[in-house]
């Protein structure tokens, strides 16, 4: 007689076997936040709200797929996505669609892709790859090629120009070379050389990048211009009071002041409904998805993925560190979402591209200890 149940249950346990259930909560919690957030930015048009929660699902199976994929495979990839990366980054800089001044985008004709969200993964991959191979030999060559590996992308970047993609691609980057071992002297001279090298810095900006920096120092300068997003934000966030506004009724929100509320500012719509009690869960909920990726990188058997994992982890604190603090008005607007919770496809599938690696770090662990 067949056994129903025990085939089932069998199944179900392969189908959820390399999940880490601490971990998905959490993901989902802040997702499920972005979501409601999404659809009270959206209120007017529902199909943004329908579009991100299928954006969702996609980014589930993604996960889920790359989950099940040991790090022995992931390493395999490094080299190949590295490089397709770079052909993409190049190709955008010749055949790139340009929006609003900007050119990041490539066109399938059935869709357009960004590239540079790939080396967002791409980037710290290759380099965890890189150091694991010469992990017995280390000197500081290894440094100053990885150091170049991270600066081809990156200039490619900031060159479309995307300052804020750049920098998250640069810090998952630097996260990696950090955590190999670099000395603390190095660093310190790399802050003041960075430090003395601030005029020269200046002078290479785009215009509307300085106008950023000048606007952070005084928005009210240009209120009606690239001071705008600063103000209406902070001042939503400041109408959510202690306790908020309650869903669906941020002012700030619904008369169309909030700039961009559906991706860059939603943390202003958040804030504006949910006040400073549902800023601390929020916060709450993104130190307990940075802890668990810690513990993760922690238990990890290889420096490979303790490099990878560790990486991850920390682009995920850049992430919504950025974005808190440029629609808080504590720094530049540079165009960076809040990690699981502003609309966007791309962005999506590639956060949970990195969560599907924590996944398969630490499900795999026993699988890759020497």
């Amino acid at each position: 007689m067949i056994d129903i149940a025990g085939t089932l249950r069998r199944g179900w346990q392969q189908l959820i076997a390399h999940i880490d259930f601490p971990l998905f909560f959490i993901t989902l919690a802040i997702m499920s936040v972005g979501l409601a957030t999404v659809n009270s930015a959206t209120w007017d048009s529902n199909h943004r709200m329908l579009s991100q929660a299928g954006n969702m699902g996609i980014a589930l199976v993604v996960m889920w797929f790359v989950s099940r994929l040991p790090p022995q495979k992931l390493m395999s990839y490094a080299i190949p996505l590295y490089i397709i990366g770079i052909i993409l980054l190049v190709c955008v800089f010749l055949f790139g669609i340009k929006v609003n001044g900007a050119k990041r985008w490539l066109s399938l004709g059935f869709t357009r892709i960004q590239p540079s969200e790939i080396m967002k993964i791409a980037m710290p991959l290759m380099l965890a790859w890189y150091f694991q191979k010469y992990e017995a030999t280390l000197k500081v060559k290894h440094y100053i090629v990885a150091a170049l590996l991270l600066f081809i992308p990156f200039a490619l970047i900031a060159k479309q120009p995307d300052l804020g993609t750049a920098l998250l691609v640069g810090s998952a980057g630097f996260y990696v070379i950090f955590f190999a071992g670099l000395p603390w002297k190095v660093i310190l001279g790399l802050v003041a050389a960075g430090g003395a090298a601030a005029p020269l810095l200046w002078g290479m900006m785009h215009d509307y990048q300085r106008k950023r920096i000048m606007t952070l120092i005084d928005p009210t300068t240009d209120p009606l211009g690239s001071g705008y997003h600063i103000i209406q934000s902070t001042i939503a966030i400041g109408s959510g009071g202690a306790i908020g506004k309650g869903y669906l009724n941020g002012t700030q929100t619904h008369l169309e002041f909030i700039p961009e509320k559906h991706t860059d500012f939603i943390f202003a719509v958040y804030s504006e409904e949910w006040g400073l009690v549902g800023n601390v869960v929020l916060v709450f909920l993104y130190t307990l998805l940075i802890g668990r990726g810690l513990i993760i990188a922690s238990g990890a058997p290889t420096l490979f993925s303790r490099l990878l994992a560790g990486a991850i982890t920390l682009g995920f604190f850049t992430y919504a560190f950025i974005n808190m603090g440029m629609v808080s008005g504590i720094l530049p607007v540079v165009g960076v979402p809040l990690p699981f919770m502003s609309y966007g496809g791309t962005a999506l599938v590639t956060l949970f591209l990195g969560i599907g690696i924590l996944m398969s770090i630490h499900t795999h662990r026993m699988l890759v200890k020497k």
